[in-house]
């Protein structure tokens, strides 16, 4: 299965730099799963403590929300893009 995932500039030190890579799995967990194997570290900072996604971290499935959708158990398939986003606050 050929799943594109975006990692954001913060990650990019577990990935060797690259910014994009191949992701695998039919759920977006399995993808994490999947990434963390190759990665060690990227699930801790994707997911929380309890598993769920950081409050702070926004994961999107060919640019939709995966909040939307059905979050970790949103599907995956072959030519899918995961793009891992860290949210931004602030402001003046």
């Amino acid at each position: 299965m050929a799943i594109k995932v975006r990692i954001p500039q913060p990650l990019r030190g577990l990935t060797g730099n690259e910014s994009v890579v191949d992701g695998g799995g039919a759920s977006l967990s399995a993808c994490i799963a999947d990434l963390e194997s190759r990665f060690p570290g990227v699930k801790e900072r994707v997911l929380d403590d309890t598993g769920e996604l950081r409050r702070f971290v926004n994961v999107y499935i060919n640019g939709d929300d995966v909040r939307f959708i059905d979050g970790l158990n949103s599907p995956l398939k072959d030519g899918d893009e995961v793009s891992i986003v860290p949210a931004v606050a602030g402001g003046a």
